[in-house]
């Protein structure tokens, strides 16, 4: 089981607000854990929420529709 991270720490560990993750929390953009009236974030979806963000970087062929 992975550590759960409570919003602050998974605010620190996004470099954002705490409100920011509360935000995807409401829009339910992120996985969490409601433990009693507690939310919790794991650790493993804080790395999916990132790595479905992350974009790739362009190709020189993709930039100047011809091969470099």
């Amino acid at each position: 089981m992975d550590p759960l991270l409570t919003v602050p720490e998974a605010a620190a560990r996004l470099n954002t607000s705490a409100r920011f993750v509360r935000r995807l929390i409401a829009e339910r953009r992120i996985e969490f854990v409601k433990v009693g009236r507690h939310v919790r974030i794991s650790e493993s979806a804080l790395t999916a929420f990132v790595v479905a963000g992350t974009v790739a970087p362009m190709t020189a062929h993709e930039v100047t529709g011809r091969a470099a």
